[in-house]
């Protein structure tokens, strides 16, 4: 076994505060990888606080995870040690399904193991997350982070970046098109910053927050729209082939639905706690699609990992010490962030 450290939460209600642990050993195909940043992701803080059922604890959050390859197994053939490499938000699936053999391992039949908080079928036990000193991953279940990205700000594009660029890329954003993006945090500035890099023709960020109007601008918007302004948002009504919403509070989806052009598109990757009330009469009045999106598979993060290289996208973020997480939790739940935490993981030695 592989001694481990990190920082984990004992209770629903409890602070999350140092764990030693271990490791399984590596096995031929796997990687063993030396963490160096763990983004912060609010889907963490629901595990943690069971807002999304029962967790099982200890729990060691943590899946968007930046490392350098430390040892090998036998018949590792993908990576070397000293490769920085990546660890997204699951690492194992049933390999055998339609959807595993086809690269959407995250909708694998069985269900993907998420990187925490997840019974593993094949080892035992339950997943242990990014916030701690090392993970063990079979090889391919891990991303090459290629030259040239600022290695802390590239933690988040392994769970916002990914969730973001997949949506965009399938209903094939680009140039001629008109692109709302609903919601300004960790999810909606990684949006806007792909949007601009794909050349969607004009942008626009729908935001709650007045005061973000400077940032919207700066990260690629070309338009801000005031959320409360109802005159405002209904100037832009029939106007949008595709709308990207990422707000996780409840909200009235049918408002963005009468945004949308003939075949236009209104994708949800934020989380809503309530059901969505969905009227039947915006839908089929234009002949529009609400769907959902989440994460991508390994090939497709691949993908958007050498994307970002190219254009020189990262997520914007606040680097932290692991000693300040629990403050970095508050803070994240009062939207006082901008946009992502991350955790340098040297702060554990």
């Amino acid at each position: 076994m592989i001694s481990s450290r990190g920082y984990a939460a004992f209770t629903p209600k409890g602070a999350l505060a140092p764990f030693d642990f271990e490791r399984r050993d590596p096995e031929p195909n796997d990687v063993v990888i030396e963490i160096l940043y763990c983004g912060i992701c609010h889907s963490d803080i629901h595990q943690v606080r069971e807002e999304w059922g029962p967790s099982h604890f200890p729990l060691v959050p943590g899946h968007e995870i930046i490392g350098k390859v430390l040892r090998t197994g036998s018949a590792v053939t993908k990576f070397k040690p000293g490769d920085v490499v990546g660890v997204g938000v699951f690492i194992d699936s049933c390999r055998e399904c339609a959807e595993c053999r086809s690269g959407n391992e995250h909708f694998c039949v069985k269900a993907p193991v998420w990187t925490y908080n997840a019974e593993d079928p094949r080892h035992g036990g339950f997943t242990y997350g990014g916030y701690s000193n090392n993970i063990v991953v079979h090889e391919d279940y891990v991303v090459r982070i290629p030259p040239g990205l600022y290695l802390a700000a590239a933690a988040p594009l392994l769970c916002a970046g990914i969730t973001t660029y997949s949506p965009l890329r399938h209903w094939k954003v680009g140039p001629g098109q008109k692109v709302g993006i609903v919601g300004l945090g960790g999810l909606g500035h990684m949006a806007l910053k792909f949007s601009r890099a794909l050349g969607a023709s004009h942008i626009v960020q729908f935001t709650t927050s007045p005061n973000k109007r400077d940032d919207a601008l700066r990260l690629g918007a070309h338009e801000v729209v005031i959320s409360r302004d109802e005159r405002a948002v209904m100037a832009h009504a029939g106007t949008f082939d595709f709308i990207l919403d990422a707000v996780s509070a409840n909200h009235d989806v049918n408002i963005l639905l009468s945004l949308l052009k003939r075949d236009g598109h209104l994708v949800l990757v934020g989380l809503p706690s309530d059901p969505l009330a969905v009227g039947a009469f915006p839908l089929i009045s234009g002949r529009k699609s609400l769907s959902g999106s989440m994460i991508g598979g390994i090939r497709e993060t691949q993908e958007m990992l050498d994307f970002c290289a190219a254009h020189g996208i990262v997520a914007d973020i606040e680097q932290i010490p692991i000693q300040k997480v629990n403050e970095a939790y508050e803070r994240t739940i009062r939207a006082d962030v901008k946009y992502r935490f991350v955790i340098d993981l040297s702060s554990l030695k």
